[in-house]
């Protein structure tokens, strides 16, 4: 699919961008980011866009950070289940073959 034109409007700042995909979905995400540099702004107290950009990029970062490791975690644990299924279906009758371990 070719990439498709679509203008966002971020912190009093309208930006002409090309999407790979959905343009509503560049634009959903735009809502998004505009909204969190409002709120940072507020809080803040400041119009600075360069501050308030960087706090949000420093939040952004942080969330996904947080959401990496709750994936790894995720990801550990479905490995153990699997783990624990294959020893179940390898052999049913065998003594301790028990999915409470997950």
């Amino acid at each position: 699919m070719p990439k498709q034109p679509v203008r966002v409007h971020i912190f009093n700042q309208t930006y002409s961008l090309l999407a790979d995909g959905d343009p509503g979905e560049v634009e959903a995400v735009a809502r998004e980011i505009d909204e969190l540099m409002a709120n940072i702004a507020n809080r803040a107290g400041t119009g600075d866009s360069t501050r308030v950009a960087v706090l949000a990029c420093l939040h952004l970062a942080d969330q996904l950070r947080t959401s990496r490791t709750q994936l790894r975690l995720l990801e550990d644990k479905s490995a153990r289940i699997a783990d624990l299924l294959e020893q179940v279906l390898a052999d049913p009758h065998r003594e301790g073959a028990q999915l409470e371990n997950a």
